[in-house]
């Protein structure tokens, strides 16, 4: 069924229709536009939402950054905010694949549909001009046909009176067969217009409208059809950034899983403890005894209190609840800090010294590093001169060198000081660092091999330093795997041994010095060729 056959004669009908289906698109348009404000409007005030929250405008040195539950609600900010950037793409894309999409394919149904109306406003003109026509060759006809039949009356009068002359008779004669020849005339062309009206009418009817109508329904289910797709991307938009929230709201409920209640209570015993013993108990004072109160080895002498015996701490308040006053007194004073940590608490200074002996050795191997790749840059321009000139790398290769003297210098000053407080000073000890005339490492095959006899293992200068870190630190998480398609022997010292196949996890990457740190599922670590293996980073 179709709109021309059924609906031939609801010209109207079908132009309201019409009409009221395209505004009903424009409604839906502006319905999505609105949607796509409130998702831009949410994403933002989450995203401030966030940022007002975040624990990443404190200093990371902040003792609560490595507590779980502050770790956690760091994560939740975090997850939000990436769940208010998928709010946002819901919003950009229904702004691009609807309300963009549905406007201009709007704009072309609008203009086919006037195309389509004026076709039927241009047929219905051309028949109500034929119809014109028609009325009025009818009109004519009947108006020459009156006049025929008033001349014949008036010949056939002329005729019958005995007064008129011959002539009189004769001209009334011609006059009414002039009449009627002309009433036929009439007659004929009014035929001929009837003919043409009733062919340009069945025409308009049959034909022309009803094709009309027919495109106007094929519009209009076009128009439906188009408007469905974009009912269905209403969700479908919706639906295909679902499983990244899902993935946001995982990490907000695996953030709360990750809270340790009793790890976050050893953290704050090991950022807060000071090491300092408790105090003894306060020795009795016998007023009574006045003869023997002047003996200074008096048992009974002037007992020493808690800042007495801790002198050497008498910055630090012992007293477990103090009153806080705003008061200028002079142990409102804070303690001048050091380098070497001595205003701090025993158990702190070592743990604060430590962490500086830890970035000291790390800007150290940088600078090595450094030296050795300037040592190697030098020996490429020496070797070919068209590639630079070895002089020119003189004055970086001498300031790595004053770099590294000036960074061991530090070293042992902050190892005699941790030796002092108690502490390990020989974890990152950099013992061995052989340096040629260039100021960089002489460079060697893991398995030992060397051109000059007389100059150590690099590999003992470079990694034998980590040795110890294996065994006492924390196993650092692994980055990627890598599979060995060489055996090697790991006969240096910092290396480790693998055969042809083995699969390591990967725990540092090459620094361009064509070593890579990997570990056994045993735990041991070592450094191996990088040209030896595959690796797999993680993403």
């Amino acid at each position: 069924m179709d709109w021309g056959t059924e609906l031939w004669d609801q010209y109207d009908i079908i132009e309201k229709h019409t009409q009221s289906g395209l505004e009903l698109v424009e409604k839906y348009v502006k319905f999505v536009k609105e949607r796509t404000e409130i998702e831009q409007n949410y994403a933002k005030q989450l995203r401030n939402l966030s940022k007002k929250y975040n624990l990443k405008r404190t200093s990371k040195d902040e003792p609560e950054c490595r507590l779980s539950n502050y770790q956690s609600f760091l994560d939740i900010l975090n997850e939000m905010n990436d769940y208010a950037g998928q709010r946002e793409l819901i919003a950009e894309n229904m702004m691009m694949n609807i309300c963009i999409d549905l406007t201009k394919y709007l704009q072309e149904l609008k203009q086919e549909r006037k195309t389509y109306l004026m076709e039927a406003k241009k047929a219905q003109q051309s028949l109500e001009s034929t119809y014109k026509q028609l009325d009025s060759s009818k009109k004519r006809f009947e108006r020459e046909w009156k006049e025929a039949e008033r001349a014949a009356l008036y010949a056939e009068k002329t005729d019958q009176d005995i007064n008129a002359t011959k002539a009189d008779v004769e001209k009334a004669k011609q006059q009414a067969h002039m009449r009627a020849h002309i009433a036929e005339e009439c007659k004929n062309d009014y035929a001929a217009q009837l003919q043409k009206y009733n062919k340009e009418q069945n025409q308009f009817y049959f034909n022309d409208m009803p094709l009309v109508f027919n495109k106007l329904q094929d519009l209009d289910e076009r128009r439906v059809r188009k408007l469905a797709q974009g009912y269905i991307l209403f969700s479908d938009t919706e639906k295909h950034v679902m499983p990244i929230i899902g993935k946001c709201l995982e990490g907000i409920t695996k953030a709360g899983t990750n809270v340790n209640e009793r790890n976050d209570s050893m953290v704050v015993i090991e950022q807060n403890k000071s090491g300092f013993e408790r105090p003894g108990d306060v020795e009795f004072e016998d007023y009574s005894q006045g003869i023997n109160r002047a003996s200074s080895d008096s048992s009974l002498g002037t007992p020493k209190g808690p800042m007495e015996l801790l002198s050497k701490n008498r910055s630090k308040n012992f007293w477990l609840f103090t009153k806080r006053s705003k008061k200028f007194t002079p142990e409102r004073i804070m303690p001048t800090v050091t380098e070497d940590f001595a205003h701090l608490p025993p158990e702190q200074r070592r743990k604060r010294l430590q962490q500086r002996l830890e970035e000291i050795c790390k800007e150290l191997q940088k600078e090595v590093d450094q030296s050795e790749a300037l040592g190697k840059m030098k020996d490429v321009y020496e070797k070919n001169p068209q590639m630079g000139d070895p002089a020119s790398l003189a004055s970086q290769i001498s300031q790595t060198s004053q770099n590294i003297e000036r960074l061991r210098g530090e070293l042992n000053k902050y190892e005699t000081w941790l030796a002092e407080a108690g502490g390990r000073g020989d974890t990152l000890r950099y013992k061995t660092h052989t340096f040629n005339n260039n100021g960089a490492h002489d460079v060697h095959s893991p398995d030992g091999a060397h051109s000059d006899e007389s100059t150590p293992d690099p590999s003992q200068a470079i990694y034998a330093e980590f040795d110890d870190d294996f065994e006492d630190e924390e196993l650092t998480a692994p980055i990627g795997k890598c599979t060995a398609m060489y055996n090697f022997p790991g006969a240096s010292e910092g290396t480790i041994s693998m055969q042809e196949g083995e699969v390591l996890a990967v725990v540092e990457e090459d620094k361009g010095d064509g070593w890579t740190r990997v570990r056994r599922n045993n735990g041991d670590e070592g450094y191996i060729p990088t040209s030896y293996v595959t690796i797999n980073l993680n993403e």
